[in-house]
């Protein structure tokens, strides 16, 4: 099951309504069950650095089937996946990836949201996921 072109335009449309409500400027990925980028926003002024970091938290939770910032938890020294952010051509752990599932709860893609801090980006991260279900 993949998270069709429609669905994710209206994740990140809601995601970017999410972020102008908290004030804040985003950037927002969204990728299919493959990790593929299937849409992208980059709202007018945001961080030119978090593209890359929205694209990565995306990819990092749809590798994991988990939240980027869950995986953060898993990471830290003594952790069970200490060192894992250097996978995969680099992960991102921490908040802002979330998984993206449909309604019967499959797996469908994973959305990436970066510009502000990781609690508004997961947030903004979350608006976006739930607008598919």
């Amino acid at each position: 099951m993949n998270i069709t072109l429609k669905q994710a335009e209206a994740a990140i449309s809601a995601a970017k309504a999410k972020a102008t409500e908290i004030n804040t400027l985003m950037n927002i990925a969204v990728v299919d069950s493959g990790t593929n980028l299937v849409a992208f926003a980059h709202m007018d002024d945001a961080w030119l650095g978090s593209i890359d970091i929205s694209q990565r938290k995306a990819r990092t939770a749809r590798y994991f089937n988990m939240n980027s910032g869950e995986i953060g938890k898993l990471s830290q020294p003594g952790g069970p996946l200490y060192n894992i952010e250097h996978s995969n051509g680099g992960l991102i752990s921490f908040p802002g990836g979330v998984l993206i599932k449909n309604s019967e709860g499959a797996i469908i893609g994973a959305i990436g949201v970066s510009g502000d801090s990781v609690e508004n980006d997961h947030i903004v991260a979350q608006a976006g996921a739930e607008a598919i279900k």
